[in-house]
């Protein structure tokens, strides 16, 4: 018999009892709809906050610490040697406080020195001006302005407008006493706005040849347990599959070191579990469903057993008769997988849509742009495993009746009434 043969007489049997094969493939269709659904909402949850990380942090920057008897300051030129590190930056913070006096305007800021260079590999940009090129000339957040204020009354408050090229002056404070003198600087640039909508950069940034100046101003002035700056070491790598390396390698040196690859590997490894968990917990369903499918395959092989006698009698291979049984219960795994895949799409993008308002109402908020949240993510992997299990399950529950068939008694078979 050859296989269109095989594939004509699979489908006559199943006209023959359609209601039957309706209500199988609808038990199949929702088992295998219910474990992509409930899946898919770890895929969601977990593609939601690896874009919420991703979204908000520097993934490829690698924070060094140590010990307090090493210093990663003296090792940063030993970092730039690593293989696929971009950059080094060594950032250094005034611990104390700085106040802003700019003509009759001030503020508070934070005061910070680098090296523009290396912050340049790594995306820092100006939105006016240009970068320090003496001591004494500093680059500004881009919020810097707004942070400028005097007071006119009581009640108003003037803020200051363009600042750059502006002559400021800086006084450090320990509390409420003054320390060391005060400091003049002019303002080249102003760099660009965070990418994040909601943070703003009121920092002054200045160049690393400003420490020793700083240093000699504030001699004897700061002690070992309070000094006069802070370290803030990031190596950066020049993408994110190189992160873990560089990382263990700065290990391998005596450092502490902390990245967000870190927390996305934590982050898979939890998520990967949960998914797990939910699949096994979906393919419970799909194996309830398969009594169905048994069920249906039994009938089917004790009505035709004299079809089956036949088809022996006329020298039929119990391999072929194996085959068609097979090939029924496979049928009907494959209908029930391919409608549950279109219904499964459908009731994640409407749980998409739907959630985030439903969501929102039960909070209380009117905006709902906040509510970033993807509840529901379908990939191309889930729908393989679940294929995989849905169409397996069918063709395994329909083995035995189709093994039961072959052992069929060809006389026996023949002399059944109808």
């Amino acid at each position: 018999m050859q296989f269109k043969d095989q594939i004509d007489f699979v489908r006559q049997h199943i006209k023959r009892n359609r209601l039957r094969v309706f209500m199988t493939i609808l038990a199949a269709t929702m088992g295998t709809a219910f474990l992509i659904v409930l899946a898919s909402v770890g895929f969601g949850l977990h593609d939601t906050l690896r874009k919420e990380m991703l979204e908000y942090r520097l993934v490829t920057a690698i924070e060094v610490y140590a010990e307090e008897d090493k210093k990663p300051d003296d090792y940063v030129e030993q970092f730039k040697k690593i293989e696929n590190v971009r950059a080094v930056i060594e950032e250094r913070r005034l611990t104390l406080n700085t106040q802003v006096l700019l003509d009759d305007y001030q503020s508070w800021s934070s005061f910070t020195v680098s090296d523009f260079e290396e912050q340049q590999k790594v995306g820092f940009e100006l939105a006016e001006g240009r970068l320090p090129k003496e001591p004494n000339e500093v680059v500004v957040g881009h919020h810097f302005a707004e942070g400028l204020y005097k007071e006119v009354t009581e009640e108003v408050v003037q803020y200051y407008e363009d600042v750059l090229n502006k002559e400021f002056e800086t006084v450090l404070s320990d509390g409420d006493e003054e320390i060391g003198e005060t400091l003049k600087f002019t303002i080249v640039g102003i760099s660009k706005a965070p990418t994040k909508e909601w943070e703003e950069d009121y920092n002054i940034y200045a160049d690393e040849k400003n420490i020793p100046i700083i240093e000699q101003l504030y001699e004897g002035k700061m002690d070992e347990d309070n000094p006069l700056f802070y370290s803030n070491i990031n190596v950066h790598a020049d993408q994110l599959e190189n992160v873990t390396a560089i990382s263990k390698e700065i290990k391998e040196s005596g450092f502490y070191t902390y990245s967000v690859a870190d927390e996305l590997e934590q982050l898979d490894v939890f998520f990967l579990a949960l998914k797990a968990g939910l699949v096994f917990v979906g393919t419970i369903a799909i194996l309830i469903s398969s009594i169905g499918i048994f069920n249906t395959m039994t009938m089917a092989v004790t009505e035709r057993t004299r079809e089956i006698g036949v088809m022996k009698a006329i020298g039929a291979n119990p391999k072929l008769i194996q085959r068609l049984f097979i090939m029924e219960s496979a049928w009907i795994g494959i209908i029930g997988t391919v409608i549950a895949i279109l219904i499964s799409y459908g009731v994640s993008a409407i749980s998409n849509y739907l959630l985030p308002i439903i969501v929102t109402a039960a909070l209380g908020e009117e905006d709902m742009g906040s509510l970033n949240v993807t509840f529901s993510v379908i990939p191309w992997q889930l729908i393989v495993i679940a294929s995989v299990i849905s169409i397996g399950v069918a063709v395994v529950s329909g083995w035995r009746p189709a093994r039961k068939a072959t052992k069929i008694d060809v006389i026996q078979a023949l002399i059944q009434e109808l």
